[in-house]
């Protein structure tokens, strides 16, 4: 792993191990000075969507209880970590190897029995996947993925599963918001401190029951 990490405490019970985002900074400048094309690690920080996704999962745990869940693009993967025990599965991925590296550690380091790991890119899901529950955290900041990721959550929904997605107030990203529009049956707004800074996040629960067909 390019990255070090570091055991963070999460809450009064838990932590989990997440890289030192000072040092993911210096390290990209680093790898960047030798190759132009490395990837920003945007997997390797807890952004503000996720902790208020995990605050909406803790106040409204039925959202996910004895449930299949699936987690896409999950980075570090905060919610699904914190919230595994109470789900029947969850499968949490990203198409990172280091972020799913990193997720299979703190798998192993919670003991969660009903967890894995997976290397999954939103644009080749499998066809046999049918989970109860999508999650999905900050994914669409890129305008030239927002008919990807529509096609996706169309999937999921066509299938009857139910998409928990937290997005930041973004004004790029509300033509994709516009997009799904159809699809919400419930919003949840929470105000998350990034340094000082409140990010206001939405937390929007998409369902086929006011979907278009």
């Amino acid at each position: 792993m390019h990255y070090p990490i570091q055991l963070t405490q999460i809450s009064t019970e838990k932590a989990i191990y997440i890289p030192d985002y000072e040092q993911v900074k210096d390290i990209y400048a680093s790898l960047l000075d030798l190759d132009h094309n490395t990837p920003f690690p945007f997997w390797a920080k807890l952004w503000p969507s996720s902790i208020a996704l995990l605050d909406i999962l803790m106040t409204h745990p039925h959202l996910i209880q004895n449930k299949h869940v699936l987690e896409i693009g999950a980075g570090i993967g905060l919610p699904s970590l914190m919230m595994a025990s109470i789900s029947k599965s969850i499968q949490i991925s990203d198409h990172d190897i280091e972020a799913v590296a990193l997720l299979k550690k703190n798998i192993e380091y919670l003991q969660l029995q009903n967890a894995e790991a997976l290397q999954l890119d939103w644009d080749n899901v499998p066809k046999n996947m049918n989970p109860d529950v999508v999650i999905l955290s900050d994914v669409n900041y890129d305008p030239t993925q927002f008919d990807p990721l529509v096609a996706l959550i169309d999937k999921f929904i066509k299938q009857g599963c139910t998409i928990i997605l937290s997005t930041p107030q973004r004004i790029m990203a509300s033509p994709f918001v516009q997009k799904i529009e159809a699809y919400i049956i419930e919003r949840y707004e929470v105000l998350v401190d990034e340094n000082g800074i409140k990010k206001e996040i939405s937390i929007l629960v998409l369902s086929k029951k006011y979907s278009y067909g």
